[in-house]
């Protein structure tokens, strides 16, 4: 699902799993013909085409998957693809999110997307709910070591690689950007330092009306930035911001973080807590127990929002994160 929200479910239980859930258990004796026929009776409003292409990748995950098939999963808050054995023909349980089920073996070791390739960061791009991973990025995974970071030799490879690779395929990056290009963005937004991904949280929160102002290092206000409607901290609502960039050890915001955070806030004031590797379930539940208004910012979200105000923000902060404006048919 968009923005991995069952990696935990998939890593945590040793499962994958997909979708389709009111069409019921499939069987040995069900035919492709008569799942066909199943998804268009329980969704009526899917033109055939849609139809054909969810049977498609029902059947292939039903009919097609064999024990000890390799299969890759991706977190998109830590940037990390995980690779694991099928251990289980098919089965159907109520207990999970999705319940066409298989269970998997996982290898205890993520692969960074930050050492890939950017042809191999395109193909892994897919929105398709299943694909098959080509030989190349295949050959690619096998080539990273789990337990240390890449050559130079293979980074500066993969420098030359992805150079050429922009110049020959713009074009079909291009046509293909309205399901990959979230992920290029966030490409771009894991290279800033804290400070500037800082700059681009205050730019965002000027689009939407408020006044804002980066408070010092080391200063006792708690927080990131200060937001409010005159910039003086006169006028309500006054919110806090706390901004955490990990991209390195790709550490998740804590449930002690959150009380830290929340230890600075006040009666009058609100709060917004900013993090590019996502939170931990028992930092959600801090969150949602506070006495105070607190929104919890993950990388999906922040790119949501850079995004959808992006035509508004200062010259200074679009120079952080440089985007195009591509104009796409309605179809």
């Amino acid at each position: 699902g968009r923005g991995g929200y069952l990696i935990d479910e998939f890593l945590s239980k040793g499962l994958i799993s997909i979708g389709w859930n009111k069409i019921g258990a499939l069987t040995k004796k069900t035919t492709y013909e008569e799942l066909k026929d199943k998804l268009a009776e329980t969704y009526p409003d899917d033109a055939k085409g849609r139809i054909n292409q969810s049977a498609g990748q029902i059947w292939r995950f039903f009919n097609e998957f064999s024990i000890d098939d390799n299969v890759i999963t991706y977190d998109p808050e830590t940037r990390s693809y995980y690779i694991g054995q099928i251990k289980s023909e098919y089965k159907f349980s109520d207990i999970y999110e999705h319940h066409h089920i298989r269970f998997v073996s996982w290898d205890s070791y993520p692969y960074d997307r930050d050492y890939l390739t950017l042809e191999s960061k395109n193909i892994l791009g897919s929105i398709l709910t299943l694909f098959e991973v080509p030989p190349s990025v295949v050959e690619e995974f096998e080539y990273l070591s789990p337990m240390k970071p890449p050559s130079d030799e293979f980074l500066q490879r993969m420098d030359e690689e992805s150079e050429e690779f922009i110049r020959q395929e713009e074009e079909r990056i291009a046509k293909d950007i309205v399901g990959r290009s979230r992920e290029f963005i966030k490409d771009i937004i894991v290279k800033l330092d804290w400070n500037e991904v800082e700059q681009v949280s205050s730019g965002i929160l000027a689009t939407m009306g408020y006044k804002t102002r980066l408070t010092s290092p080391g200063s006792d206000l708690g927080s990131d930035i200060i937001a409010s409607p005159d910039g003086l901290g006169l006028v309500e609502p006054i919110i806090k911001v706390e901004v955490k960039h990990k991209v390195k050890s790709k550490e998740k915001v804590s449930a002690p973080d959150i009380r830290n955070f929340i230890g600075g806030l006040r009666h009058y004031t609100k709060g917004i807590y900013i993090s590019t590797t996502g939170f931990s379930k028992e930092a959600q539940y801090e969150a949602e127990r506070a006495n105070f208004q607190i929104t919890l910012i993950d990388f999906e979200l922040f790119v949501d929002l850079l995004t959808e105000n992006y035509e508004k923000l200062e010259p200074e902060i679009k120079a952080l994160v440089p985007l195009k404006r591509i104009y796409w048919p309605i179809s």
